[in-house]
């Protein structure tokens, strides 16, 4: 098929994209840091974030750095966790809870551990970095609710420890080195086999193995659409492709879908 490009009239992008998913018979959003941007998530891969102005990824963001200085990440990740606890889903996220509730949307696979797609309603929800809600012992591998151990943290600095055998909690976010969740990739993976159409928001499609979905649906037949500032790789392959904020494109494709 041939991609629709967005230097087009973005009213009628929107409308194809809303015919897309008013028919099609399985769609799907894949989901990047883009989404939480208008939430007050800073991108944390973004040179301008700040985030990374002072620490090495490999020394404070590591399986490895953890288990050496968990408090070089729990000072890194302080001002991080403190946005993602008080951050709201923002209408983009709404955006996609809402096709779930009408039908029109199947699951979301996201890169995001900040957990806004749960919190705006959505019941399917692949979260393939991991996520905070929960920590585990690095220890006794017990598991725990992790917002009381992470407010704490915030307030006072003190490292948070199992109450059973005091080793260090680790969130439940994906480290480097550390492998992904089986059970979120693998429903990624079958998630994107089986749909006829792919909706990305926010992602630059940079991260493997995320990254590669897109390509891997399209190879099976399902359409693209790509809502993004920024090109991505799969670019090419989309059926439809809009430069613009998801916070605002994504609702007026919700409302075209429900329109008619």
């Amino acid at each position: 098929m041939k991609t629709t490009k967005a230097t087009g009239d973005i009213d009628a992008l929107i409308r194809q994209a809303a015919d897309l998913l008013r028919t099609t018979d399985y769609a799907i959003a894949l989901t990047g840091a883009g989404i939480s941007t208008p939430s007050g998530i800073p991108d944390f891969r973004s040179p301008t974030s700040g985030l990374w102005d002072h620490a090495n990824p490999l020394e404070v963001a590591s399986l490895l750095g953890f288990r050496a200085r968990p408090q070089a990440f729990y000072d890194w990740i302080r001002p991080l966790a403190h946005l993602v606890l008080e951050a709201k889903p923002n209408p983009a996220h709404l955006a996609l809870s809402r096709l779930e509730e009408i039908g029109r949307m199947r699951a979301v696979v996201t890169q995001n551990i900040d957990m806004l797609h749960t919190r705006a309603g959505s019941q399917i929800v692949y979260e393939v970095h991991g996520h905070l809600r929960e920590a585990t012992c690095i220890k006794c591998y017990r598991e725990f609710p992790a917002e009381p151990f992470i407010r704490a943290f915030i307030k006072d600095g003190t490292i948070p420890r199992c109450p059973v055998c005091n080793g260090i909690l680790k969130p439940n976010v994906i480290l480097f080195g550390e492998q992904l969740p089986v059970t979120a990739i693998n429903g990624a993976q079958q998630a994107a086999a089986q749909c006829t159409t792919m909706l990305v928001a926010g992602s630059s499609l940079e991260v493997a193995p995320v990254c590669d979905l897109p390509s891997q649906a399209h190879a099976n037949g399902a359409a693209i659409i790509i809502v993004n500032f920024e090109p991505t790789p799969a670019d090419s392959l989309a059926r439809i492709v809009i430069r613009g904020d998801v916070a605002e494109v994504l609702p007026r494709i919700v409302e075209a879908v429900e329109r008619t």
